[in-house]
Parts: C-alpha cells; structure tokens; sequence
C-alpha cells in the first residue's frame, strides 16, 4: 500500500508549474461490533486510501483519485488545472486572497488504550457479556451492544512548503432496548449515541459503560407503565445528552457562514441568521456561552488544523447572549467579510472542504443538577432525544426524548413517556434562565451530521451542562 512518505515524496516531484497547489491525502480505516439479542453479527470492516488536488492557475479547481500511484497524481493535477483554467473569470474572489495557512505541524488523538491492543475475540466477549445483561425479562423484545472504531490519518501538503500531518482515533460504545407489553413499546439507548470520543478502549471505562445495561432495562420497563408526557406550558430541564441536538440544530447549523450565505438553500435549508446580526444580536440570555473548540483533547471533533490548514483556536460563537463570529472558514469569511473559524472540514478523501461544525460546546455556569431542579415549581427534566424536526430557516423546532420525569414543587416526581417540545430558536435560547456547573458537564457527540451537496456526513463534538428554560410548550406522543 502506498505510503504518506511515497506521497509526500511524489508530490514535490509533480508539482505543476503554478502559481499555487496543495495535496490531501487522507487513509480511513472503520470497525463496527455489534451483539444483538445475544448472537454476533458480521462484523463490518473498511479501508481505503484516495488522495483531493487542488489547482490555483488563474481560478481554482480540484479533482480527486483513489489511485495515488505517480501516474494517478499526475491525471488528478492535469484534470485539476483544467478545471482551474475553466474556472478562471467565474470565480467569487481573487485566488491569491486565500487564508494563511499553517507551515508545519502534527495532532494525534490521546489514546491509552489501542483498538488493536484487544483481539476481536476479547471486544465480542465483551458485548456478549453485557448483552446478556439486558435479557431476563419477557418484555424485552430487542436487545442491541455494539462497539464503533474509526480511525482517519490524513496528511497535507502544498507548493508553499506546508506539512500537516494528523491522526484521529474515535470510539463509539452503544446500547439499546426496546420493551413492548400490550401493544405499547418504549426504547430506551445508552445516551442515543452520543457518547463518541476520541481515543483508545479506555473510553468504555470512563462512560461506565458495563453499568449501562441494568439501568436502560430498568428505564425502559418503568416508560413502559408511565403516564404519557402532560401538555402545556413548563419549566424544562434539557440533560447533556438532549442539549446535543438542540445546540446542534439551533446553533450550529443557523452559524454556518456558507448557509448564511445561501449555499444550503436547495438542499438543507437557510439560516434565520443574517450577516448584520453579528457583533451585536441578542442571541439568548446573558448565560449563553458557546465557544468553538477544537482543541479540546478527547472531543470527537478535536484537531490541529482544519482541512484547509488554517490552525485550530478557541472562539467565542455566542459570549454572555452575544452572537459574535459564525462557522466559517478561510473561504466563507473572505465571501462574507465576517469574523470565522477553523471549520473547513470534509468527510473524505473525494470531498472538497466546506465550512462545519466541529466540537461546539455550551459552556458551564454555576448551579448544580440539584439546584437547577430546586427552583422549578412546575416543570419536567428531558433526556435523549429520539426525534427531530427544523424548518428550512433552522428556526422553528419539535424535538422528542426517550425520557421524562416530572418536576413539582422542586423535587423530581413521575416518569413519563413519548416527552416532546417544541419552540423557535430565536427566542428559546433567551428562555434560558439556569445553566449547570462543570460537575455537570458531559463531553459528548452527534455521530452522523450530513450536509452538502454531495453529502458529507461528519462528527460533531457538543459539551454541554443540564440546562433549564422557561415556559416552553411540551406535549406527549398522543396529543399537541
């Protein structure tokens, strides 16, 4: 197999003759476990190899190859530059206006414990083990533990002399239930998939995986006899693991400088944002923090540098309810002339970057779990979310968790099932009106955030404490 020193090698020997050039190669390796009802799966293996060219040569162009031979290098620069020359009086900006880029640098994922130290075997025995522990009771009628491994080594290069090499290791653990007693069936999962992280095995034993399965039994028996979900206008708690998709989907994606721009339009939708909001738009009230993170060592989005080079920092999207910067990278901040991110992101070899979210995190305040819920008179405490719904400006939403329990006179009381909520993310987040401290904070991820046209499918990193808002409309799964 073709090695990064090969490539690297190769590239300084084929560099056309143009005013710029770059290089990405990325090797993606994936692994997918999975024990359902106690029998083994097939067990899902992939990896490949495919290296993107980009041209500079009076506009800018780019192909992609899964052949990164000398030969196939040489095709991809020509098909490139040809494109470049076809693009040269269509081009939105000048090409020599580009970002700076980093010169040289490395990132590798924390990992203590290698994927490969344990033999298939082991890892099996393992979700055998805990599989097993969801049985027992009749009215569990599917049982599912799997264990995700994937693994990205990417490496860039350009004619100005840069080298940025990094490698990514992520872990996804899962677990579901779903009971089902006189015609009535609940699921309940293991934080719904957000427990994703960059690094090693070790992972398992800081999420406490092992402990999961008698307490998702046991919450999906209880949802199976609880009353459904009350409507009306309350108080509501959102745990970390709901707090996901909803800085996701009304934060994130509305910040994207590409869809402010109306590159989504067609296909995921705009953005109620607009560029003379930023700088001063009350965004949400005074607790809202969010910061743009990449750096953070074990988030599943974290990096050294985006996919364009540009070095990762710490920003502020959104400081004490002011919307200040959007996530947009080199390309998007020169269309916009707004204040952006390292966030030029692509899910493989044959895409082209295009502005994403990476770790997107809610930064903690100062109460605990306990007091947020201490100053809720009539309320209700929502985790894991089990549905979604945006419109196309990511503004009005209905979101549905697997789990809800009832807060009355500031204690937790009943559990109900089928919990929804709906609100407009324009005014929802000034709602906000509690924020949990940094013992409640989680580290967690969406798995799979498609966009673009091709899609790209990549993984988003949200840290978030519990968090309460007032007067939000809930309903249950039979009414509202």
């Amino acid at each position: 197999m073709t090695t990064f020193s090969q490539l690297e090698r190769w590239f300084r020997e084929l560099v056309p003759a143009v005013p710029y050039c770059s290089l990405r190669a990325v090797r993606q390796r994936n692994e997918w476990l999975q024990v359902r009802r106690d029998v083994v799966q097939p067990v899902r293996r992939g990896e490949d190899l495919g290296v993107m060219v980009s041209v500079e040569d009076g506009g800018h162009g780019y192909a992609a190859t899964a052949d990164p031979s000398p030969a196939g290098l040489r095709r991809a620069f020509a098909e490139a530059r040809a494109w470049a020359r076809q693009s040269a009086n269509l081009h939105l900006l000048e090409t020599a206006s580009r970002a700076p880029r980093a010169c040289r640098g490395e990132y590798r994922s924390p990992v203590q414990i290698p994927w490969d130290s344990w033999s298939l075997h082991s890892k099996l025995e393992l979700l055998r083990r805990l599989c097993a522990r969801t049985a027992g009771d009749g009215r569990i009628v599917e049982r599912r533990v799997g264990l995700g491994f994937q693994q990205q080594e990417s490496l860039l290069l350009d004619s100005d002399g840069a080298r940025l090499w990094q490698q990514l290791d992520c872990l996804l653990p899962s677990l579901s239930v779903s009971a089902h007693h006189r015609g009535e069936t609940q699921r309940r999962s293991f934080g719904g998939d957000t427990y994703f992280r960059q690094g090693g095995l070790e992972i398992l034993e800081a999420v406490d995986f092992e402990q999961a399965p008698a307490r998702v039994v046991d919450e999906a028996l209880t949802l199976l006899a609880a009353p459904n979900c009350p409507d009306g206008e309350r108080s509501v708690i959102l745990a970390p693991d709901q707090m996901v998709l909803q800085i996701h989907e009304s934060i994130g994606h509305p910040l994207e400088l590409d869809r402010i721009l109306g590159d989504e339009r067609n296909y995921a939708g705009r953005s109620f944002v607009t560029p003379a909001m930023f700088g001063h738009y009350r965004y949400g009230s005074a607790l809202l923090n969010v910061t743009f993170d990449p750096t953070t060592g074990g988030e599943v989005a974290s990096y050294g540098f985006d996919d364009e080079g540009l070095p990762a920092q710490r920003e502020y999207l959104i400081r004490d309810g002011i919307l200040l910067r959007g996530l947009g990278g080199g390309l998007s901040q020169r269309r916009s002339g707004l204040p952006g991110v390292a966030s030029s992101r692509a899910c493989h070899w044959n895409r082209p970057p295009i502005d994403r979210m990476a770790n997107l995190n809610l930064e903690p305040g100062d109460s605990t779990l306990d007091a947020l819920i201490a100053g809720v008179e009539r309320g209700i405490y929502l985790q894991t979310n089990c549905s979604w719904s945006i419109d196309d400006s990511r503004d009005k939403f209905q979101f549905g968790c697997e789990w809800g329990r009832l807060i009355e006179d500031g204690e937790l009381t009943t559990v109900v099932k089928n919990p929804n909520y709906r609100g407009i993310s324009a005014g929802f987040w000034r709602q906000l009106d509690g924020v949990g401290d940094a013992a409640s904070r989680q580290v967690l991820a969406a798995a799979n955030c498609g966009k673009g046209e091709p899609n790209q499918a990549v993984r988003v990193g949200h840290a978030s404490p519990p968090c309460r808002f007032q007067e939000v409309m809930v309903f249950g799964g039979e009414g509202g």
